[in-house]
């Protein structure tokens, strides 16, 4: 196993899912921090001149025709990322992350490759109250979704131990910024509801606790990795809990619009509060930068301007219409 240099100048990088939402932002960031980077997704990339492997992570062809020799390192976002989805397909939500992240590795020990770095998430240490959650505490994942991604992070450390492999799971917190059109996460929801100035659905009574980070800081804490050599998880976020109705206030700040609130039955499998602890990730340099306002605010700007742009109207999120403008 070739050491891969710790500066990103120059090296070469893979990047799954690099055409997704925070693919994107990965793609460029790597891209500024002088790395040649390389796609692999089912669509094509978003950051125009980036050589693209298009096919399905699932066909071993694709995996064969991705990772090869000449890469310093792996960044593997492509995966299932829908919890509501995960209980209602277990057995698909598997093969997506479990079977993929496997032969990734597989096919990255084969050919030398000694960097892997996982898009992992603090799911997997499941309902821990309200206390902080932290690296080291026993993975106990609610859902299929954070199971399957507990079972990535055993993998990383296995193939890191056997085979010397530097291998880091970056556990994300709700990761949110542009380029969030055709997501249907709660912020793009919050978004799309400012707009057409429909109330926006909130799961519970809305006093469930999240962290919210903006890609920015997502990606600076992702060459922070890099160039520090870090193995094992690291949490991501930004180190501030809010809870939903707090983050409809800072929307409506944001947006300057009303966004009415209706409350539904709250889901399965969903923790009460995540609230984490950053600082592993800040021994390193780690600093989050963009506050919440300002990170929405950004999105909103982005929402508007495509609207304007495109004449696209803006539908009910989770409807057929929604989901079919969405290629879903």
């Amino acid at each position: 196993m070739t050491e891969a240099p710790s500066t990103l100048d120059g090296a070469r990088v893979l990047v799954t899912g690099g055409s997704g939402f925070i693919g994107g932002a990965i793609v460029q960031t790597l891209r500024s921090a002088g790395a040649h980077v390389r796609i692999v997704d089912r669509r094509a990339p978003t950051v125009e001149g980036v050589p693209t492997v298009i096919g399905d992570l699932r066909d071993p062809d694709t995996v064969e025709r991705a990772v090869t020799g000449d890469l310093d390192g792996i960044v593997h976002l492509a995966a299932r990322t829908s919890v509501l989805e995960s209980v209602e397909h277990p057995r698909q939500t598997t093969e997506h992350n479990v079977g993929v992240t496997a032969a990734l590795l597989e096919r990255a020990r084969a050919r030398g490759v000694a960097r892997f770095y996982l898009a992992s998430t603090n799911a997997v240490t499941g309902d821990v109250g309200a206390r902080t959650i932290t690296e080291d505490m026993a993975l106990r994942p609610l859902t299929p979704y954070g199971a399957t991604k507990a079972a990535c992070e055993m993998l990383c450390s296995g193939y890191g131990a056997a085979y010397a492999m530097q291998t880091c799971a970056l556990r994300l917190t709700n990761v949110y910024g542009t380029g969030m059109f055709h997501k249907d996460s709660f912020v793009p929801r919050l978004m799309r509801a400012a707009l057409s100035g429909e109330y926006v659905q909130v799961y519970g009574d809305g006093t469930q606790r999240r962290d919210l980070v903006n890609t920015r800081d997502a990606c600076a804490a992702l060459l922070l990795a890099w160039q520090h050599d870090v193995t094992g998880p690291m949490i991501v976020g930004s180190g501030r809990s809010v809870s939903v109705l707090d983050l409809v206030a800072a929307a409506r700040e944001a947006t300057g619009r009303e966004l009415p609130v209706k409350h539904v039955e709250a889901k399965p499998g969903e923790m009460p509060a995540v609230i984490v602890s950053i600082e592993r990730a800040r021994r390193i340099g780690y600093q989050p930068q963009v506050s919440l306002v300002d990170g929405l605010r950004q999105v909103w700007d982005e929402f508007v301007a495509w609207q304007s742009h495109s004449g696209t109207r803006f539908v009910e999120p989770g409807s057929a219409e929604f989901h079919a403008a969405a290629g879903q």
